[in-house]
């Protein structure tokens, strides 16, 4: 596969690589879990925090099925990443879905082995503390940043160049 659809895989396989090499690094190797929190840099903790709801705790009182269903439900958007996968019109569109993509599957595998999802990385400064996440929920909220400001961008008017592209396209 080459092309858009083989560089949003691969950018997929990368995140999901990634996250659940860090995962397997904060878990296994630090025991982060017994350990609680471990300053990084003055602005970066790793502190441990398992992680029941989605985004930013939502949903979290859902019990144990919660993370069935859950992964069902990011399995299901990632179907339909794939589906706009193929169709991604330019290399960064395509880029950002694969890691959308693979953040999600990153954090389905956590809901499945665990029951929730490991997070560790704890970014603050000057009294300021943002939510304690992972790198597959950085690499969803990058790729969605990117769809956003390309969905933003003037898109180029269709010239005399694209006619023969455009009567193709709707047949």
């Amino acid at each position: 596969m080459t092309g858009r659809f083989g560089l949003g895989l691969a950018a997929a396989l990368v995140v999901l690589l990634a996250d659940q090499a860090s995962k397997w690094w904060v878990l296994e190797v630090l025991h982060l879990p017994d350990i609680r929190q471990v300053e990084v840099l003055p602005f970066l903790s790793l502190t441990m925090v398992w992680n029941h709801g989605v985004t930013f705790g939502l949903l979290n009182g859902l019990g144990p099925l919660g993370a069935w269903i859950l992964a069902g439900v990011a399995l299901a958007v990632v179907v339909l990443l794939g589906v706009w996968l193929r169709r991604a019109e330019t290399l960064l569109v395509a880029v950002a879905l694969g890691s959308i993509a693979g953040g999600a599957v990153g954090n389905v595998i956590d809901r499945l082995r665990f029951g929730a999802v490991a997070d560790f990385l704890h970014a603050h400064a000057w009294g300021w503390s943002w939510y304690v996440f992972n790198v597959a929920d950085a690499a969803i909220v990058c790729g969605v940043a990117v769809l956003v400001l390309d969905g933003l961008r003037p898109k180029r008017a269709a010239g005399p160049e694209d006619a023969g592209t455009l009567a193709d396209a709707g047949r």
